[in-house]
């Protein structure tokens, strides 16, 4: 099976320009494919991290991948997917957020000569001459067709600001001047981003009389359809410091049954006739296929070792109660009221409740535990001595925090 053909077995291409066309460049090895990551945040988060395996699987076929870091067009925010506007970033954050995802991407991407490049739209964008701009691609777009884009089109009831109208015209811009300066003839992204990506093929061809292609891919959703990579507490981060490695292990270790062999496929390099094994098993045995799931992304992110006493903790959890690999939340003096903390508080303070009321819904319904004792006192108090000492913090099956002073 060539690579294409592999790609579309695994279930992540969504919609191409021209398959034929796609199909022979990536299959060859001919490709010179670019990604675009804008910098929202000092950290890749698991939505990117099936974008960095795609560029890995890619790169391993002879193409080129080049890893754009939107240094200019994070300054405007990209409303596809968005019921509201982006957060505006100062220059400061933006370049700090661009160096953080250079060498988080450095782990997955060999970028040495030749064989990836990593680039930054600021180098372009940010000097523009809007005078020149409008001069030079404005007449390239028609504002009609970008209002049916769907990226548009959900945003004009609550009201699209003239800022992000722009993002089309500067991602379309990012392709144009990769096409010119590295001959870049393909552009990926997620399936929101479809509408951007034709403009890019589109200005290219009006610009310089030449195709370049786009092809999209599905975005990571759950059973429910929801984007997949969030937690009661946020975000799931490629950075270790933002998500440890037992939480990234244990993300994936407890996602649902149906999501299993659908994430094996689309972020893994386990061989799909080995993938074909776990998709006929159900019930309990389909836990064995989430621990080699979480164990395999954790081994990708974070490295064996630290997979390793991921796995070796989780295991641990359920039998000796080793909680030196486990997250943990440190409590202050300040936390005590007259040298005890109620369990409400210290759920909600451990991350592992929202809020009161949904901490103690957990406590009634009898799945709070602390170390194997179950909790049914929705008042009770915890001593200063026995946080001193630590103990483990558990909501549910599948939420531990170890509890320690600071």
């Amino acid at each position: 099976m060539e690579l294409y053909e592999e790609l579309v077995a695994r279930g992540l291409i969504a919609q191409v320009t021209d398959e034929k066309l796609i199909k022979e460049l990536i299959n060859n090895g001919k490709a010179t494919i670019y990604i675009g990551f804008d910098p929202t945040a000092d950290s890749l988060h698991v939505g990117h991290f099936m974008t960095l395996v795609l560029m890995k699987r890619l790169q391993l076929a002879g193409n080129r991948p080049i890893a754009l870091i939107g240094g200019g067009t994070g300054m405007i925010g990209d409303p596809s997917g968005r019921s509201d506007m982006r957060k505006m970033l100062t220059v400061e954050d933006i370049n700090h957020n661009c160096e953080c995802f250079k060498k988080q991407m450095e782990r997955f991407i060999d970028f040495s000569e030749g064989k990836a490049l990593m680039v930054n739209n600021a180098d372009w964008l940010r000097n523009l001459n809007y005078i020149e701009l409008l001069r030079d691609v404005g007449a390239c777009f028609s504002v009609n067709n970008m209002l049916r884009a769907e990226c548009y089109k959900s945003r004009m009831e609550k009201g699209l600001s003239f800022l992000e109208f722009n993002y089309m015209i500067m991602q379309s811009y990012d392709f144009y001047q990769l096409f010119l300066k590295y001959g870049c003839n393909l552009q990926f992204g997620g399936d929101d981003q479809w509408s951007n990506m034709l403009a890019g093929t589109e200005l290219i061809r009006k610009k310089l009389g030449k195709d370049a292609s786009a092809l999209t891919i599905n975005l990571l959703l759950n059973s429910e359809g929801k984007k997949m990579g969030k937690t009661q507490s946020g975000a799931v981060w490629l950075d270790e410091n933002k998500t440890t490695p037992f939480e990234f292990y244990q993300y994936w270790r407890n996602i649902d049954d149906a999501d299993v062999v659908k994430c094996m496929k689309m972020l893994t390099f386990i061989p799909l006739e080995e993938i074909a094994k776990f998709e006929k098993m159900e019930g309990a045995e389909l836990n064995e296929a989430k621990k080699v799931l979480a164990y395999e992304l954790t081994s990708m992110v974070h490295g064996k070792e630290k997979a390793d006493i991921a796995k070796a903790t989780a295991e641990s959890l359920f039998s000796a109660g080793n909680a030196a690999n486990m997250p943990s939340v440190a409590l202050s003096e300040e936390d005590f009221t007259d040298g005890h903390i109620d369990i409400l508080s210290l759920l909600m303070k451990a991350e592992l409740a929202t809020s009161k009321s949904d901490a103690r819904r957990a406590v009634e319904q009898g799945g709070v535990v602390i170390d194997n004792d179950k909790v049914n006192d929705v008042k009770l108090l915890i001593s200063v001595d026995q946080v001193k000492n630590g103990f483990v913090l558990r909501k549910g099956k599948k939420n531990f925090k170890k509890v320690e002073m600071k």
